[in-house]
């Protein structure tokens, strides 16, 4: 593969960051879509929902794999692997309105979000070091980037569009940002030696198929139906044998002696948490402004009206990019991780109470999207201050898991919460207000718990606001 002449950290941050739009956008494009769905592919509800399920599962699964191959064989080569998948996955969606042919291609564009940990870990290789802390936290923001504008454009194709066109425009997208990456980004020299754990890499994603299946589905299946009780009983059993095996190998898969550190921990533990806040967010905004009047708070907003709620927690991502980096520059992510937490607490008390108008919807959501940037600029900063530069790309990888794993969980807690609090009013049924307003108490409560995490967080002794400081390379794996 031909390797490109040096180019400036801006034209590399820049290809990049346009890697984490674009997936972040893919993860979100089809919930507009979903209550359409079912009669464009003639599917149940409940099998159309894969379409989301099988994105989250297969980021969960991949993200962590191609961090660790990246890591191994060149981070370069595998992010054109990654978007090599969000090409064949797109086509497959813009061809096809055939539910299973749909369903594979969204597995394959969720195995895309591994561009973004891979991202990450080449800006702390390429970049200067006075610039990795801005350019990671904006390629992080990207990750909520993606998502608030996905809505919105969805929206509009759905409305004004063929519902393929979303999928034709993504590939098109893929194969642009892939010439892109291949003449302007450079391929790492930093490389882990050893063999690729094939055992581990089987044994995780089981475990992670075996956990977020029954999570993603048990509403639907029922929690103690024997498909979702069997499931968790096969994760149960394979936790510890993987552990045991990760353990005693040179080149585990995952180093759980570096991922145990508090550092390492307790910054991955509030990835779950905004995660589930996050994603939260974005699952009730839009179905909330469009529930009809006659439930006597809904709002009756077209689909093209809740998308556009969305679009200025967008704008708020492209606007506090820097300015969360420049605040972890003097004040240490661990602060910008912890004042993001903050705002995403009062985002949902703002939620709790802003709910008879399009506008006060519209403010509690943007708030909720100040607090995830500033966090999600903070994770990966924090992680590579605490790892092995050689172990970045997997280290981040299994970041992006730990808000992936999040997200998962939110899913089916809203699935579950707003199935099981319903009414019927003028011949309407759905959920009640109540049902929103648990959502947000379980966010708001996840965001408090988020903030718990961050605090211990362990802090350089030298620089009470700076992150921990990075582990020698000696130290790396066991």
């Amino acid at each position: 593969m031909t390797v490109p002449p040096t180019r400036s950290p801006n034209v590399i941050l820049v290809a990049l960051a346009s890697c984490g739009v674009l997936v972040s956008i893919t993860q979100t494009i089809v919930v507009p879509l979903l209550p359409q769905l079912p009669g464009l592919t003639g599917s149940s509800a409940s099998n159309v929902s894969w379409l989301v399920t099988a994105t989250l599962l297969t980021g969960a699964v991949c993200t962590p794999l191609l961090g660790r191959a990246g890591d191994m064989y060149g981070k370069r080569r595998v992010l054109l692997l990654a978007l090599g998948a969000m090409v064949a996955g797109s086509l497959l969606c813009a061809l096809s309105t055939n539910l299973p042919v749909l369903i594979a291609g969204r597995a394959l564009q969720g195995a895309s979000i591994a561009l973004v940990p891979l991202g990450i870990s080449i800006l702390r290789d390429e970049l200067p070091p006075e610039r990795v802390t801005s350019a990671i936290g904006f390629m992080s923001a990207t990750l909520g980037l993606g998502g608030a504008l996905g809505i919105p454009a969805a929206t509009l194709v759905v409305q004004y569009a063929d519902w393929h066109t979303m999928f034709w425009v993504c590939a098109a997208l893929s194969v642009l940002i892939m010439v892109v990456v291949i003449r302007v980004v450079p391929e790492s020299p930093i490389r882990t030696n050893g063999r690729f754990d094939t055992v581990g890499a089987l044994g995780l994603t089981v475990f992670l198929l075996c956990v977020l299946v029954p999570i993603s589905k048990g509403g639907v299946w029922g929690w103690t139906a024997p498909v979702t009780l069997a499931m968790f009983a096969v994760a149960a059993v394979v936790a510890p044998i993987w552990t045991i095996h990760q353990l005693r190998i040179r080149q585990p898969m995952v180093d759980l002696r570096v991922s145990a550190r508090p550092a390492v921990l307790f910054t991955n533990l509030t990835a779950i948490l905004v995660g589930f806040a996050f994603y939260a967010n974005g699952l009730t905004t839009a179905q909330l402004v469009q529930e009809p009047t006659v439930t006597g708070y809904g709002l009756g907003a077209s689909i093209v009206v809740a998308g556009l709620c969305m679009l200025p927690g967008g704008i708020v991502f492209v606007l506090l990019s820097p300015v969360s980096a420049r605040i972890s520059a003097t004040r240490g992510p661990r602060f910008t991780l912890a004042l993001g937490a903050v705002i995403l607490i009062v985002g949902y008390a703002l939620r709790m109470v802003t709910n008879t108008s399009l506008v006060g919807i519209t403010i509690g959501a943007t708030v909720i999207a100040v607090g995830t940037a500033a966090a999600y600029s903070a994770l990966p900063a924090l992680i590579m201050h605490a790892v092995p530069v050689s172990e970045t790309a997997a280290a981040n990888g299994l970041n992006t898991l730990m808000r992936s794993m999040g997200q998962a969980v939110c899913s089916a807690v809203v699935a579950t919460v707003l199935a099981s609090m319903i009414a019927t009013t003028g011949g309407h049924t759905g959920p009640t207000l109540g049902a929103y307003l648990t959502v947000f108490a379980i966010a708001g409560a996840c965001s408090i718990a988020a903030l718990g995490c961050t605090l211990l967080i362990p802090v350089d002794r030298r620089d009470p606001g700076a992150a921990p400081a990075a582990p020698a390379l000696a130290g790396s794996a066991a």
